[in-house]
């Protein structure tokens, strides 16, 4: 018998998170975030971390799991979700899968192969070496040739995940999209419903441009310069993530602030757009659209009438 499995995704600044906790108080619901910056603690405003009061007593996961410097992945990423949605699972109750990070979910319903035990440090300080002297662009081209399709899907600042799929290609021969199509092909261990939030693009961006004034307003800087108190250096994986990355730029006089907000705002609005990209590429979502709901409570009903036509809630 499958595991049951609710996922709630979308671009960031769309409002995940508080449905998600609305669909859990109703279903008897657990959360798994499916974010690459929120399981870092001492990682709160940049990331619009939900805080314990905010949790109403609901239970999260995969939030202040890692310290800064600890790498995290999408295969570390499968394994803990996979032991959260199995325990979730066993008490009866519904795992809630939350997050704008597409990959994150796809390897739980794809069972990707990340072929794991392929790791070259050199290697990828090698590339990182190439885009910081040639640009990501070059970088990014290098895999035209030999994987198209993740030359396609994937951007050139991106770089991160570029880097990975030459890597692959490099010892094995073979494009990652190669193992990733053949993952595809085995049956998805869960019994789920995949559901995606969206709002008109420019109610969005004014949702994006309003949370980063307020992170600021928050203390972002104050919370940026902890961190590099702290030891944790921009050349951590954690401190690229957005929010982060553009704040620094503006400790270390790069931009003024303001310039600095900008970017992020931008930069942000740019992340939100291809987030919906890769949505919209997967036929498995049902799409709520937020602009169509006039009350909170017909958003919720639409919800838990799609999903209990997936899964069996009782």
């Amino acid at each position: 018998m499958k595991q049951k499995l609710c996922i709630i995704a979308g671009p960031t600044a769309v409002g995940k998170s508080s449905i998600a906790l609305r669909i859990a108080k109703k279903l008897s619901g657990e959360i798994i975030s499916a974010d690459s910056a929120q399981v870092y603690k001492y990682m709160d405003i940049g990331t619009a971390k939900i805080s314990n009061d905010e949790m109403e007593g609901i239970k999260h996961y995969m939030i202040d799991e890692l310290y800064p410097d600890q790498g995290f992945s999408v295969a570390l990423f499968r394994d803990k979700a996979e032991g959260y949605i199995h325990d979730i699972n066993l008490r009866g109750n519904l795992p809630i899968v939350v997050g704008g990070t597409g990959l994150y979910i796809n390897s739980l319903l794809d069972n990707l192969d990340f072929t794991d035990s392929i790791v070259d440090e050199d290697y990828r300080n090698e590339m990182k070496g190439v885009a910081a002297e040639k640009g990501n662009e070059y970088v990014h081209r290098m895999l035209k040739d030999i994987d198209e399709a993740s030359y396609d899907k994937l951007h050139p600042n991106d770089l991160k995940r570029v880097i990975r799929a030459l890597e692959v290609y490099k010892y094995t021969g073979k494009p990652i999209s190669y193992f990733q199509m053949l993952s595809k092909q085995q049956p998805c261990k869960y019994e789920y419903a995949y559901i995606c939030l969206n709002m008109k693009r420019s109610r969005l961006y004014d949702r994006i441009n309003s949370r980063v004034d307020q992170m600021i307003q928050d203390g972002l800087v104050e919370e940026v310069k902890k961190l590099l108190e702290m030891g944790y250096g921009k050349n951590y994986t954690a401190l690229q993530a957005l929010g982060y990355k553009e704040i620094i730029d503006y400790l270390e006089g790069v931009y003024g602030l303001d310039e600095a907000v900008d970017k992020l705002k931008r930069d942000t609005r740019h992340f939100a757009k291809r987030q919906l990209t890769w949505f919209r590429n997967d036929e498995r979502v049902f799409w709520i659209d937020m602009d169509n709901h006039f009350y909170l409570d017909s958003i919720l009903e639409n919800i838990i009438r799609y999903t209990a036509g997936k899964i069996s809630l009782i």
